[in-house]
């Protein structure tokens, strides 16, 4: 059974979740205030996609397009710190790119070792030790762990070859790649034999270069007919495109100059979705099969057309190999002058941006969804929900701690909310208790926090059937009695 190659594939991906922070206190016989010894929750683990050299398709995601890394283990006692959690490492072929569902390239990978971390792990919640301050001795609580990212991805191969051949299906180009290389590709007189790219490497003198026979293009490609065009990202990175002309061709209405012309102007309608320059890139026109003497006949004829338009033209044959030694070397110096005109590779940088020094890092916005109400957006108040338990009162008086040191309650003032106010942040909705500015945090039973007692906290399901009220009105039965 042949294998499948597969060049774009959609992944979704799970990073770990972080573990749990622990809340514990340190016993021990005649040591009955041995403070607390919570440790801290692992890190969920990543997951990378890194370039393999002996990977070349991507199958796998094909028939396994589901990935997950693993969790990070909660926190315990005697400050144990919870494992991280497995990092999942994805093997990808050299030219994968990353892109999202909408299209946006996230990552080009290009070269051994390569590595795109795809899904972050979600990071670990901080123990009661790690919590301890002057205000609280012994916090009764710890924070949880922050869920791991997860991201749905496209992935694309796109070959890295020098050189591409173009050409109507059956012109010769997986004869030519078979000649020149130690490839073996399928051959047959029959269209569309080739299905999926083959890549050859090629040697000319002190050069090395790889060469990619692209599936038949077809006039009408880029509206979806033939094979063609399902390929063409895999000439996107190529020093140099040839036209291999079936001169021998038997078919009507079909000569050398219209078969070029034909494919240019698919490649001209595809090229600007294909995000590259290939308009840019270098021709070569190959006349194939000049063993035939009507062939070499016709090539004599077009040979000066393609001349006039500055095209380097060569009169080969597979079958006797006329011309390839001088089209090899040809290749090879035009692929060399491809690379010196690159810029040379710099190795990536890591550039650190702090924040400014008047970005609080948070937003609060009128809720557009309910008048009166606000929502609050940002990474760090968005996180410290997240990490809070909130059936654990003194949890959420450190929340409030957090969010008033960090402004939040001012801006909710400033912005007109006032005591009672629903407010927002990420998944959580509560009723705005604005505290007192500066007010010291007093001590009391772990696990409790006394500006929450006594307090006449409206539940979710009230504020629900409230809004539901003031949307619709009261119900019928209840006016009536």
């Amino acid at each position: 059974m042949a294998s499948r190659f597969v060049d774009r594939a959609v992944i979704h991906l799970a990073a770990g979740n972080g573990g749990n922070g622990c809340a514990s206190v340190h016993r021990e016989k005649f040591k009955p205030l041995g403070g607390p010894d919570g440790g801290n929750g692992g890190n969920g683990g990543d997951v990378l996609l890194v370039v393999d050299p002996n990977v070349h398709t991507l199958l796998d995601f094909h028939f396994r397009p589901h990935a997950r890394a693993g969790n990070g283990k909660i926190g315990q006692g005697g400050n144990r710190s919870g494992a991280a959690g497995e990092t999942l490492e994805l093997r990808v072929p050299d030219g994968t790119v990353v892109l999202t569902e909408r299209g946006e390239v996230l990552a080009d990978l290009v070269g051994p070792g390569t590595t795109f971390v795809a899904a972050q792990g979600g990071r670990g919640g901080l123990g009661n030790a790690a919590l301890a301050s002057k205000a609280r001795k012994a916090p009764g609580f710890a924070l949880l762990g922050e869920p791991g990212e997860s991201r749905d991805l496209v992935l694309e191969l796109r070959s890295v070859a020098d050189v591409g051949l173009l050409g109507f299906p059956s012109a010769g180009k997986s004869s030519l790649i078979s000649v020149l290389s130690a490839a073996k590709p399928k051959i047959a007189d029959y269209p569309f034999t080739t299905l999926v790219p083959n890549l050859g490497v090629v040697t000319a003198g002190d050069t090395v270069f790889t060469m990619a026979d692209v599936p038949g293009l077809i006039p009408g490609a880029s509206q979806g007919k033939g094979l063609g065009l399902d390929f063409l990202r895999h000439i996107e990175r190529c020093a140099v495109l040839v036209h291999v002309v079936d001169c021998a061709t038997y078919e009507p209405g079909r000569d050398p100059v219209s078969d070029v012309d034909a494919l240019e102007t698919e490649l001209a309608r595809y090229t600007p979705s294909l995000g590259g320059d290939l308009a840019d890139r270098p021709r070569v026109v190959v006349l194939n099969k000049v063993d035939v003497p009507d062939a070499a006949e016709i090539a004599e004829l077009v040979r000066p057309e393609f001349e006039k338009r500055g095209l380097e033209v060569f009169e080969i044959s597979t079958v006797s190999r006329k011309g390839l030694r001088e089209l090899t070397f040809a290749l090879g110096a035009v692929v060399e002058r491809y690379r010196a005109e690159q810029p040379p590779p710099e190795a990536e940088k890591v550039v650190l941006k702090p924040l400014a020094v008047d970005d609080s890092g948070f937003t609060v916005e009128p809720d557009p969804e309910e008048e009166g109400a606000f929502v609050v957006h940002g990474t760090r108040p968005e996180r410290w929900i997240r990490q809070t338990n909130f059936g654990n009162d003194e949890a959420v008086g450190y929340l409030a701690d957090r969010l008033n040191r960090l402004g939040v309650e001012d801006e909710l003032a400033r912005k007109g909310a006032v005591p009672g106010s629903q407010v927002t942040i990420g998944d959580i909705s509560f009723e705005w208790q604005p505290s007192t500015p500066g007010a010291v945090v007093h001590l009391s039973g772990r696990g409790t926090d006394v500006r929450l007692e006594g307090t006449d906290r409206v539940s979710a399901a009230e504020r629900k059937e409230a809004r539901r009220i003031r949307r619709d009105g009261p119900d019928e039965e209840s006016d009536g009695e």
